[in-house]
């Protein structure tokens, strides 16, 4: 029996992509798209090689579309009012949501499956590292380059979002051979299969969500690191008793904010903590955060209305 599917899409602002992106996913989601508008007119820097021509098509005029995939079901009138009353919600955590317009539509599975991978290109991420689809055959182009294969499946990002981006560099800039690393909030697994391509011996990933774990577990066999990488399920650094020489968070700004405390405990002395998925507006608040807890401001890394903070103890 062929599956149906609701595809749900918002029209939104890039500030509030990842919570909005977060609220599809506990919402059920079986699958995430992001057209950004500003996509087709950025210049892109040679630095790391060029990306893939984009359709302009395939993009709104303004703004950002999220688009999320549910199974449809006599439910989902109630599910749409419950996304619709989070994502109002942001504006309480002093989120832009834009005009947050939700439209619905019917897609059949096999016609889902296959459109999003339109979107998903190997990409050039930092100086060594590049993100490779598991369906695109990729050859390296230098002897140092480090291949990242994702299958985000049908729920999480591909490792190209400007967060993760700056989490890549910013790892690469820190882990050293046979660190210890603790990946919170891992998603996909991407941040936790690089720090393992950049040399640590032990990596635990963890994440709350069920879906984020099982998936990052695949997408960590794939790549060949899981006699390195720990994937487990938790809330946090809640259930964290070892302490790392690298801790990397790529979460929403709110949340760093609640657990520095327990991530300046946890970091070794002279170790580094990661933090990203911060909006350009909450930069100065958990820099406060960070030093406030015992953290010296290392580096601030920007990209679009992004920040990554590396932070040292």
């Amino acid at each position: 029996m062929q599956v149906k599917w609701t595809e749900l899409s918002v029209l939104t602002t890039n500030e509030a992509v990842e919570a909005v992106s977060n609220i599809f996913h506990e919402a059920g989601a079986s699958g995430v798209v992001i057209e950004d508008s500003t996509e087709i007119l950025k210049e892109r820097e040679n630095r790391f090689g060029e990306i893939y021509d984009l359709n302009p098509e395939d993009y709104p005029d303004q703004g950002v579309i999220v688009k999320a995939y549910l199974p449809a079901s006599s439910f989902l009138a109630e599910t749409i009012e419950e996304i619709k009353l989070a994502i109002e919600n942001l504006k309480n955590f002093d989120i832009n949501v834009g005009e947050n317009i939700l439209t619905t539509c019917e897609v059949n599975e096999e016609d889902w499956a296959t459109a999003w991978k339109q979107y998903y290109h190997p990409v050039k991420v930092s100086e060594r590292f590049t993100v490779v689809p598991t369906w695109e055959e990729y050859e390296p182009k230098s002897s140092d380059e480090l291949i990242i294969e994702l299958d985000p499946g049908m729920a999480f990002g591909t490792g190209t979002h400007p967060t993760t981006v700056m989490c890549l560099q910013a790892l690469e800039k820190v882990v050293k051979q046979n660190d210890t690393v603790i990946d919170v909030g891992t998603g996909s697994g991407v941040l936790s299969i690089a720090s393992a391509l950049l040399g640590a011996s032990k990596v635990h990933a963890l994440d709350l969500d069920i879906v984020a774990v099982k998936s990052a577990q695949e997408n960590v066999a794939l790549n060949k690191v899981d006699h390195i990488v720990e994937v487990t399920q938790g809330n946090l650094l809640e259930s964290v008793k070892e302490q790392a020489d690298v801790v990397v968070a790529n979460i929403l700004a709110e949340i760093i904010m609640t657990f520095t405390d327990d991530a300046y405990s946890i970091v070794k002395p002279g170790g580094t903590f990661i933090t990203s998925g911060i909006i350009g507006a909450k930069k100065e608040d958990v820099k406060s955060a960070l030093e406030k807890s015992g953290f010296t401001i290392e580096e601030v890394l920007m990209m679009e209305d992004w920040v990554s903070i590396i932070a040292k103890k």
